[in-house]
């Protein structure tokens, strides 16, 4: 009898260890699942950020395939190929996402940003007018304002930048858009005083210096601003300025501004020199 209860004892101590080892193996398997979906989530962070465009491309192309249920994944892929400089690939998977109903406001205004990126403004118009106006975000408006650039429309271009600005408190690529699409309308002040806001935000952007030079030299400003630059910087916008000078029939000032760009220049400055000599020897030959 004994025996027996011994027995039994034994067959429940063991039936009681193999359950505690199927909760233990599961509770392992739990949270392996949570640290890979933790470590997934932090890869997919960095190959929409930091990683190689193409390589991010690759690892979005290869995840979604084997998840295709993964929306999110697919999105990934769609930015990736953004980053990538593949506007038309992006927005074909963009229009998948949208197309099989699984779509958000988001995703059509990144639809939007690819259709324009790929220079389908047409089609880039025609998405942003699905969008609801109560979805208010800073890359609706910054695109709306592109679109209405390109239809000339100016009075909805400055409301869209103006709203634009007021969602973001990174405002300084915006600006910089906005002061030249204020550049073409050959609104120059307008256009300064836009490119010296955005250096304000971000003084780093050599583009958005050289544009702030260009709304100088077409008011026949042609001293440098007060901005922070190198060497080679300086060098460069004393050359757009001496461009612009020239262009303007102001040869005597243009001239002047090239020879300070090539005395400037901590490296030979071959454009500059280029010009220079193409500038005296069309005196010469007159």
């Amino acid at each position: 009898m004994r025996h027996t209860v011994l027995i039994s004892l034994c067959i429940a101590g063991v039936a009681s260890l193999s359950a505690c080892q199927k909760s233990s193996d599961a509770e392992v398997e739990r949270a392996l699942k949570s640290i890979n979906v933790i470590d997934e989530t932090n890869l997919n962070d960095v190959m929409l950020t930091v990683a190689d465009p193409n390589e991010a491309v690759t690892y979005f192309q290869r995840a979604s395939a084997e998840n295709p249920d993964r929306i999110d994944l697919r999105r990934g892929l769609a930015q990736s190929l953004i980053r990538a400089r593949k506007p038309t690939e992006a927005a074909a998977v963009w229009r998948g996402i949208i197309d099989g109903g699984h779509g958000s406001n988001e995703d059509r205004v990144g639809l939007a940003n690819a259709l324009i990126r790929a220079n389908d403004w047409k089609g880039a118009e025609s998405e942003l007018n699905k969008i609801p106006p109560t979805y208010e975000t800073y890359e609706r408006y910054r695109l709306e304002a592109m679109v209405a650039d390109a239809n000339k429309a100016w009075k909805k271009s400055d409301a869209f930048y103006e709203t634009a600005v007021g969602l973001t408190t990174k405002p300084s690529s915006v600006l910089n858009n906005w002061g030249y699409s204020k550049l073409t309308r050959g609104d120059y002040p307008a256009a300064e005083q836009l490119f010296a806001e955005s250096l304000s935000y971000d003084s780093s952007v050599f583009t958005t210096k050289n544009n702030l030079v260009l709304a100088r030299a077409a008011q026949r400003k042609y001293d440098m601003p007060i901005l922070t630059m190198t060497q080679t910087e300086r060098a460069q916008l004393l050359y757009t300025a001496a461009l612009a000078a020239i262009k303007q029939g102001d040869v005597v000032i243009g001239r002047g501004l090239l020879e300070d760009a090539v005395e400037t220049s901590p490296v030979y400055f071959e454009q500059a020199t280029r010009a220079l000599q193409a500038l005296d020897n069309t005196v010469t030959s007159g």
